[in-house]
């Protein structure tokens, strides 16, 4: 099995928590089967509302910017370690090619072959408001500007057509540039003559008709901030205090004629839910922090704010600063040494104030107990020379009402996560989707959450013509789905067998298991070798492939990061076979010159450029 198939694989176990029954009805669900929740429809490929940017900017810089980048030029720190290139979908060369539908697709349903994971965590609206984002970051501000002049002078009437959300979404700016040259969909070709900067600038105002309208700025007299208040000194209830800055060389905002002329002095509120059952500390601090992104949309945010302020003796705490629109804020606490944080707050068009989510503390224990793994997800690869490769999936949820600490020991084991016995542990690694774990000084803590906790264990397992697996469970386990190559079977008294599932363009043996009890183990054994063989059958159109409820939400890309690690030289060997992203070598030479271009406007990093430019050349030499 080629290693880009067994890195598929390992994303696979992450997106499947279970199979429908349907494939084989009459097999009895195993005990304590939990229903898992079904793949989502995609529904109309266009937006049911027009697109916010602001929203889809923040959710950007949340989900993508990690790895593509603040501007899309696939430089994010965690696309660094992936064992692809993260494509540039901020270059023309991508944005100009693509349709809204196509990445409101690439968003749900994941794009395995490059490591993108789905975001199921969003709605359908934030969807298409983060794409809207994405195909707008190689446009520039003068040049929507002048696609607008042009539309305003050739056929202002036309601006109607370009608003039908449906029929724009299933059009790439190229597409645009036909129909305005050639006519179409009750268009004239009133752009014939256009040469291609002037079509694409109108093709990009085109897009932006499609869009919800940026918010009106409410303009208010700035009013002097109030002097710092001395921290150490609670304030009255209800009263604002303004902040101290927390350390030298943070960041602050640049007061410009127009940020004073949007801003208002207001107040920033909220308040700590404490749940840990005794007072908080007198002298608790609490941190503000502050987000913006600028006037510039191509840029991610920025931290432009940190103030420290004190907390009232009931929880509350307030801010006095001026706020603007589309600014974001969170709360911090540090309570008995684990931090704390609000979720994020957005400044709203013609808000003068803003109220934060609370900020939960917990009360804590050491006691495991109230950990649950609500799913186990066990991956194989037996492909590679010498051991067998394991992938333990661990989906967890804290059932309790306190902040569970986890203390690792000298061999940074987590107490609650076995190796299978015989086998090598290698190491765990989180999901990217969990919920966030909490460091602390010998471990890390896991406050109650909604959102389960994802955990990976890595583990090998010499290889014998007969492979018993014995996996103990430290905790209870809900269910277990095991995924082995085809061609490699399983034999258990509690496995359920499935059949072969289509995962890709590969096909894999599938088998699940029932719950397993605290302190009792899973055990089977395997037998066979892999198989090289495919299908081209579409898993993401695959309504007999669920989506399970204890599993991550996301895809963890560090587990095809570790594959990566251990056998580079095959890796590089599925690099190749896996085929070009340009069709010939002038499409390569369009995106030499436009990484250049970008690179001279000062808008890509040095290492950025010269190491996507060194791809290019080497893909251009094989293109001739």
């Amino acid at each position: 099995m080629k290693l880009r198939h067994i890195l598929l694989l390992a994303i696979g176990t992450l997106l499947l928590a279970a199979c429908n029954l349907t494939l084989a009805e009459d097999v009895t669900p195993p005990p304590n089967y939990v229903p898992p929740t079904p793949l989502p429809d995609l529904g109309p490929m266009y937006p049911a509302s027009a697109p916010n940017l602001e929203n889809g900017q923040a959710i950007f810089a949340e989900k993508c910017a990690p790895c593509h980048g603040s501007t899309g030029l696939g430089d994010g720190e965690q696309g660094k370690d992936l064992p692809v290139t993260v494509i540039p979908i901020g270059l023309p060369e991508y944005g100009k090619k693509s349709t809204p539908a196509q990445w409101y697709t690439i968003v749900s349903q994941g794009n395995l072959d490059r490591f993108m994971p789905p975001f199921y965590s969003l709605t359908d609206q934030d969807r298409w408001d983060v794409v809207s984002y994405a195909l707008t970051l190689h446009m520039t501000n003068e040049q929507i500007d002048s696609g607008k002049a042009l539309l305003e002078e050739k056929c202002a009437d036309c601006a109607e057509i370009f608003k039908n959300r449906e029929m724009m979404s299933s059009l790439s700016e190229e597409d645009i540039v036909a129909m305005i040259r050639e006519g179409g969909n009750t268009l004239p070709a009133f752009g014939a003559d256009f040469n291609d900067e002037q079509a694409y600038a109108l093709a990009a105002y085109a897009r932006t008709l499609t869009f919800a309208p940026p918010p009106v700025p409410v303009a208010v007299e700035p009013t002097q901030t109030s002097a710092p208040a001395d921290p150490s000194t609670p304030a009255a209830e209800g009263t604002p205090v303004s902040g101290t800055p927390q350390a030298e060389g943070t960041p602050q905002a640049e007061v410009t004629p127009e940020a004073t002329e949007a801003a208002a002095a207001s107040v920033i509120t909220g308040r700590i839910d404490n749940r840990t059952g005794k007072d908080l500390p007198a002298d608790l601090t609490i941190t503000l922090k502050g987000y913006e992104h600028g006037a510039d949309p191509n840029a991610g945010p920025q931290e432009f704010l940190s103030l420290d302020g004190a907390v009232n003796p009931d929880g509350s705490y307030a801010f006095d600063v001026p706020i603007a629109e589309n600014e974001i804020y969170q709360a911090e606490v540090t309570v008995e040494g684990l931090s704390y944080q609000s979720e994020f707050g957005i400044v709203q068009a013609g808000a003068i104030d803003l109220i934060l989510p609370d900020v939960i503390v917990y009360q804590t224990t050491e006691d495991l107990a109230p950990l649950q793994i609500t799913s186990l997800q066990i991956f194989m690869d037996m492909a590679s020379e010498g051991d067998a490769q394991i992938f333990a999936v661990y989906s967890i949820t804290n059932t309790g009402d306190k902040t569970v600490i986890v203390k690792m020991g000298d061999n940074q084991d987590v107490p609650f996560i076995a190796f299978p016995e015989g086998s090598s542990g290698l190491g765990y690694e989180a999901a990217q989707d969990s919920a966030s774990f909490v460091q602390t000084a010998d471990g890390f803590a896991m406050p109650p959450s909604t959102t389960p906790y994802g955990l990976i264990a890595f583990a090998s397992i010499p290889k014998a013509k007969e492979i018993e697996i014995k996996q103990p469970a430290l905790l209870p386990i809900n269910e277990v789905v095991i995924f082995l190559p085809e061609g490699v079977t399983a034999k258990g008294e509690t496995l359920n067998d499935h059949g072969i599932q289509p995962i890709q363009t590969t096909n894999f043996q599938m088998y699940t298991s029932g719950a397993i009890d605290k302190d009792s183990s899973l055990v089977f054994t395997i037998n066979g070798e892999p198989k090289d063989t495919s299908t081209t059958a579409d898993v993401t159109q695959n309504r007999n492939l669920l989506i399970g409820v204890g599993a991550l939400g996301v895809v963890l890309i560090l587990a095809g990061v570790f594959m990566f690690l251990r056998d580079k030289k095959k890796e590089e060997e599925a690099e190749e076979e896996e085929g070009s992203e340009f069709e010939d070598s002038e499409s390569v030479m369009d995106a030499i010159i436009a990484i250049d271009e970008i690179h001279r406007a000062g808008k890509m990093s040095d290492e950025t450029y010269q190491k996507r430019r060194d791809e290019l050349k080497n893909e251009l030499k094989r293109k001739g």
